[in-house]
Protein backbone atom coordinates (compact mmCIF):
# COMPACT_ATOMS: atom_id res chain seq x y z
CA UNK A 1 0.00 0.00 0.00
CA UNK A 2 1.29 3.91 -0.75
CA UNK A 3 0.02 5.78 2.63
CA UNK A 4 -1.09 9.16 2.22
CA UNK A 5 1.96 11.41 2.53
CA UNK A 6 -0.72 14.52 3.54
CA UNK A 7 -1.16 13.26 7.17
CA UNK A 8 -3.97 10.53 6.27
CA UNK A 9 -6.64 12.74 5.00
CA UNK A 10 -9.74 11.07 4.38
CA UNK A 11 -10.77 11.29 0.79
CA UNK A 12 -12.65 14.78 0.04
CA UNK A 13 -16.59 14.08 0.00
CA UNK A 14 -17.98 13.44 -3.15
CA UNK A 15 -22.04 13.68 -4.00
CA UNK A 16 -24.01 10.46 -4.57
CA UNK A 17 -24.69 11.48 -8.00
CA UNK A 18 -21.13 11.90 -8.81
CA UNK A 19 -20.06 8.20 -7.07
CA UNK A 20 -22.91 6.62 -8.96
CA UNK A 21 -21.45 8.22 -12.32
CA UNK A 22 -17.82 7.26 -11.67
CA UNK A 23 -18.89 4.07 -10.90
CA UNK A 24 -21.43 3.83 -13.60
CA UNK A 25 -18.15 4.82 -16.51
CA UNK A 26 -15.66 2.53 -14.49
CA UNK A 27 -18.31 -0.38 -15.18
CA UNK A 28 -18.68 0.44 -18.87
CA UNK A 29 -14.68 0.82 -19.36
CA UNK A 30 -14.00 -2.53 -17.79
CA UNK A 31 -16.67 -4.37 -19.64
CA UNK A 32 -15.51 -2.90 -22.88
CA UNK A 33 -11.68 -2.91 -22.79
CA UNK A 34 -10.87 -5.59 -19.84
CA UNK A 35 -11.53 -8.85 -22.22
CA UNK A 36 -8.99 -7.14 -24.72
CA UNK A 37 -6.53 -5.71 -22.33
CA UNK A 38 -6.43 -9.02 -20.40
CA UNK A 39 -5.98 -10.92 -23.77
CA UNK A 40 -3.01 -8.90 -24.51
CA UNK A 41 -1.38 -8.54 -21.48
CA UNK A 42 -1.47 -12.59 -21.58
CA UNK A 43 0.34 -12.97 -25.03
CA UNK A 44 2.82 -9.82 -23.82
CA UNK A 45 3.66 -11.50 -20.64
CA UNK A 46 4.10 -15.04 -22.15
CA UNK A 47 6.22 -13.12 -25.74
CA UNK A 48 8.27 -11.15 -23.29
CA UNK A 49 8.76 -13.35 -20.05
CA UNK A 50 7.80 -16.89 -20.86
CA UNK A 51 6.02 -18.87 -18.31
CA UNK A 52 6.97 -16.72 -15.30
CA UNK A 53 6.02 -13.82 -16.57
CA UNK A 54 2.49 -15.37 -17.01
CA UNK A 55 2.26 -16.25 -13.78
CA UNK A 56 3.33 -12.93 -12.51
CA UNK A 57 1.03 -11.53 -14.53
CA UNK A 58 -1.70 -13.74 -13.59
CA UNK A 59 -0.66 -13.09 -9.67
CA UNK A 60 -0.88 -9.23 -10.00
CA UNK A 61 -4.58 -9.67 -11.01
CA UNK A 62 -5.51 -11.86 -8.63
CA UNK A 63 -4.37 -8.99 -5.41
CA UNK A 64 -5.86 -6.33 -7.36
CA UNK A 65 -9.72 -8.27 -7.60
CA UNK A 66 -8.68 -9.18 -4.07
CA UNK A 67 -8.17 -5.50 -3.15
CA UNK A 68 -11.63 -5.25 -4.84
CA UNK A 69 -13.20 -7.68 -3.10
CA UNK A 70 -11.85 -5.99 0.28
CA UNK A 71 -13.82 -2.42 -0.90
CA UNK A 72 -16.77 -4.31 -2.29
CA UNK A 73 -17.54 -6.92 0.65
CA UNK A 74 -16.55 -4.72 3.30
CA UNK A 75 -19.21 -4.42 5.36
CA UNK A 76 -20.11 -7.97 5.67
CA UNK A 77 -16.54 -8.80 6.21
CA UNK A 78 -16.46 -6.34 9.22
CA UNK A 79 -19.69 -7.94 10.46
CA UNK A 80 -18.82 -11.49 10.09
CA UNK A 81 -15.10 -11.90 10.12
CA UNK A 82 -13.45 -9.34 12.93
CA UNK A 83 -14.38 -8.44 16.68
CA UNK A 84 -15.22 -4.83 17.41
CA UNK A 85 -12.28 -2.79 17.75
CA UNK A 86 -10.39 -4.93 15.21
CA UNK A 87 -8.59 -4.03 11.76
CA UNK A 88 -11.32 -3.34 9.46
CA UNK A 89 -11.67 -4.16 6.45
CA UNK A 90 -12.46 -1.70 3.23
CA UNK A 91 -9.41 -0.05 2.62
CA UNK A 92 -9.21 0.21 -1.64
CA UNK A 93 -5.03 -0.48 -2.17
CA UNK A 94 -5.15 -3.48 0.39
CA UNK A 95 -6.24 -7.47 0.47
CA UNK A 96 -9.01 -9.37 2.16
CA UNK A 97 -6.48 -11.66 3.09
CA UNK A 98 -3.68 -8.97 4.62
CA UNK A 99 -6.40 -7.67 6.42
CA UNK A 100 -7.49 -11.22 7.90
CA UNK A 101 -4.21 -11.42 8.55
CA UNK A 102 -3.39 -8.22 10.51
CA UNK A 103 -6.57 -9.23 12.60
CA UNK A 104 -5.05 -12.61 12.87
CA UNK A 105 -1.59 -11.30 14.52
CA UNK A 106 -3.62 -9.40 16.73
CA UNK A 107 -6.22 -12.03 18.06
CA UNK A 108 -9.18 -10.08 16.59
CA UNK A 109 -10.49 -12.48 14.48
CA UNK A 110 -13.83 -14.14 15.29
CA UNK A 111 -14.44 -18.20 14.80
CA UNK A 112 -16.07 -17.33 11.23
CA UNK A 113 -12.79 -15.72 10.03
CA UNK A 114 -10.64 -18.16 12.25
CA UNK A 115 -12.31 -20.55 10.19
CA UNK A 116 -11.30 -18.65 7.11
CA UNK A 117 -8.03 -18.00 8.01
CA UNK A 118 -7.39 -21.81 8.51
CA UNK A 119 -8.61 -22.96 5.02
CA UNK A 120 -6.65 -20.40 3.62
CA UNK A 121 -3.37 -21.98 5.30
CA UNK A 122 -4.10 -25.61 4.18
CA UNK A 123 -3.75 -24.02 0.59
CA UNK A 124 -1.16 -21.70 1.15
CA UNK A 125 1.11 -21.94 4.70
CA UNK A 126 0.77 -18.61 6.53
CA UNK A 127 -1.17 -17.26 3.79
CA UNK A 128 -2.38 -14.52 5.57
CA UNK A 129 0.15 -13.52 7.82
CA UNK A 130 2.57 -13.15 4.80
CA UNK A 131 0.11 -11.28 2.80
CA UNK A 132 -0.16 -8.12 5.31
CA UNK A 133 2.30 -6.80 3.54
CA UNK A 134 1.77 -7.73 0.24
CA UNK A 135 0.21 -5.68 -1.54
CA UNK A 136 3.49 -3.22 -1.08
CA UNK A 137 5.90 -4.04 -4.09
CA UNK A 138 8.69 -5.95 -2.12
CA UNK A 139 11.27 -3.58 -0.71
CA UNK A 140 14.01 -3.30 1.33
CA UNK A 141 13.61 0.15 1.33
CA UNK A 142 10.45 0.48 4.02
CA UNK A 143 11.67 0.30 7.84
CA UNK A 144 8.46 -0.82 9.78
CA UNK A 145 8.12 1.07 13.01
CA UNK A 146 5.92 1.71 16.22
CA UNK A 147 4.66 4.43 18.31
CA UNK A 148 2.93 4.89 21.04
CA UNK A 149 1.33 8.44 21.48
CA UNK A 150 0.35 10.29 24.31
CA UNK A 151 -1.53 13.37 24.23
CA UNK A 152 -1.74 16.40 27.35
CA UNK A 153 -3.13 19.52 27.35
CA UNK A 154 -3.35 19.62 23.91
CA UNK A 155 0.92 18.60 23.13
CA UNK A 156 2.14 15.55 22.51
CA UNK A 157 5.24 13.70 24.23
CA UNK A 158 8.27 13.01 22.68
CA UNK A 159 11.74 12.19 22.90
CA UNK A 160 15.00 12.41 21.17
CA UNK A 161 18.12 10.19 21.30
CA UNK A 162 21.37 10.72 21.92
CA UNK A 163 23.19 11.77 18.16
CA UNK A 164 20.09 12.71 16.67
CA UNK A 165 18.70 16.07 16.38
CA UNK A 166 15.02 15.50 15.73
CA UNK A 167 12.44 14.55 18.34
CA UNK A 168 10.30 11.27 17.55
CA UNK A 169 6.91 10.01 19.11
CA UNK A 170 8.43 7.47 21.40
CA UNK A 171 8.35 4.03 19.99
CA UNK A 172 11.29 2.17 17.60
CA UNK A 173 11.25 -0.43 15.14
CA UNK A 174 10.07 -3.98 15.44
CA UNK A 175 12.38 -7.10 15.62
CA UNK A 176 11.87 -10.08 13.87
CA UNK A 177 9.02 -12.24 14.91
CA UNK A 178 7.60 -9.37 16.91
CA UNK A 179 3.58 -8.03 16.73
CA UNK A 180 3.02 -4.64 16.47
CA UNK A 181 2.36 -4.49 20.16
CA UNK A 182 4.84 -6.89 21.55
CA UNK A 183 7.15 -4.27 20.01
CA UNK A 184 5.70 -0.92 21.51
CA UNK A 185 5.58 -2.61 25.00
CA UNK A 186 9.31 -3.40 24.54
CA UNK A 187 9.96 -0.45 23.59
CA UNK A 188 8.37 1.98 25.52
CA UNK A 189 9.66 0.01 28.75
CA UNK A 190 13.16 0.20 27.41
CA UNK A 191 12.86 3.79 26.68
CA UNK A 192 10.50 5.34 28.94
CA UNK A 193 10.36 2.72 32.08
CA UNK A 194 6.88 2.44 31.54
CA UNK A 195 4.15 -0.36 30.88
CA UNK A 196 2.08 -0.14 28.66
CA UNK A 197 -1.72 -1.70 28.52
CA UNK A 198 -1.46 -4.02 25.84
CA UNK A 199 -5.32 -4.78 25.77
CA UNK A 200 -6.25 -1.37 25.87
CA UNK A 201 -4.36 0.13 22.77
CA UNK A 202 -6.28 2.03 19.70
CA UNK A 203 -4.71 2.75 16.23
CA UNK A 204 -4.23 5.94 15.41
CA UNK A 205 -3.17 5.11 11.72
CA UNK A 206 -0.10 4.21 9.50
CA UNK A 207 1.81 7.12 8.42
CA UNK A 208 5.07 7.00 5.84
CA UNK A 209 7.64 9.32 4.99
CA UNK A 210 11.50 9.45 5.20
CA UNK A 211 13.40 7.87 7.57
CA UNK A 212 14.94 10.14 9.91
CA UNK A 213 18.88 9.35 9.92
CA UNK A 214 18.73 7.20 6.85
CA UNK A 215 19.88 7.84 3.44
CA UNK A 216 16.91 9.71 0.93
CA UNK A 217 14.53 7.31 -0.36
CA UNK A 218 14.76 5.46 2.58
CA UNK A 219 11.00 5.34 3.98
CA UNK A 220 9.41 4.39 7.78
CA UNK A 221 5.95 2.93 8.31
CA UNK A 222 4.97 4.02 11.28
CA UNK A 223 2.19 2.86 13.22
CA UNK A 224 0.60 4.34 15.60
CA UNK A 225 -0.88 3.76 18.46
CA UNK A 226 -2.48 5.19 22.05
CA UNK A 227 -4.04 3.65 25.15
CA UNK A 228 -3.30 3.74 29.01
CA UNK A 229 0.07 3.22 30.72
CA UNK A 230 1.32 2.28 34.20
CA UNK A 231 4.18 4.04 35.49
CA UNK A 232 6.08 7.54 35.66
CA UNK A 233 7.65 8.48 31.86
CA UNK A 234 11.28 8.80 32.49
CA UNK A 235 14.48 8.97 29.73
CA UNK A 236 16.21 5.61 29.98
CA UNK A 237 17.83 3.91 27.58
CA UNK A 238 19.64 6.05 24.79
CA UNK A 239 17.11 8.54 25.04
CA UNK A 240 18.35 11.38 26.12
CA UNK A 241 15.80 13.87 26.29
CA UNK A 242 11.66 13.48 26.65
CA UNK A 243 9.23 17.12 25.86
CA UNK A 244 6.16 17.39 25.50
CA UNK A 245 5.60 19.59 21.99
CA UNK A 246 2.77 21.53 20.50
CA UNK A 247 1.71 22.21 16.65
CA UNK A 248 4.18 25.29 16.48
CA UNK A 249 6.75 22.41 17.20
CA UNK A 250 6.08 20.43 14.07
CA UNK A 251 9.61 21.05 12.51
CA UNK A 252 11.15 19.71 15.31
CA UNK A 253 10.05 16.01 14.56
CA UNK A 254 10.77 13.68 12.31
CA UNK A 255 8.67 13.10 8.93
CA UNK A 256 6.89 10.47 9.45
CA UNK A 257 6.36 12.21 13.23
CA UNK A 258 5.08 15.04 11.06
CA UNK A 259 2.39 13.55 9.47
CA UNK A 260 0.99 12.74 13.09
CA UNK A 261 1.06 15.78 14.25
CA UNK A 262 -0.74 17.29 10.90
CA UNK A 263 -4.09 14.64 11.55
CA UNK A 264 -3.96 15.53 15.45
CA UNK A 265 -4.09 19.39 14.28
CA UNK A 266 -6.54 18.85 12.15
CA UNK A 267 -8.51 16.91 14.72
CA UNK A 268 -8.28 19.76 16.95
CA UNK A 269 -6.50 17.62 19.46
CA UNK A 270 -2.90 18.92 19.09
CA UNK A 271 -2.80 22.64 19.95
Amino acid sequence: MIYKKTAQDPDSRKTPAVGALLFCISLVLLVLTGPLGFCYGILHSLLTRGLRGLGEYLLQLAISIDQLGNVLMQHLLNLLWKKPGGYPFGNRDETISSALGRNKREGTLTAFGRAVDALLDRIDPNHTLNSIDYYIEPTRRILEAVCWLHLENGRALCTRSRGHALYLIPGGKRKEGESEHQALLRELREELSIELEAGELQPVGIFEAQADGQPPGMLVRLSCYEGPYRGQPAPAAEVEEMVWLGYADRQLVAPADRLIFDLLHQQGRLT
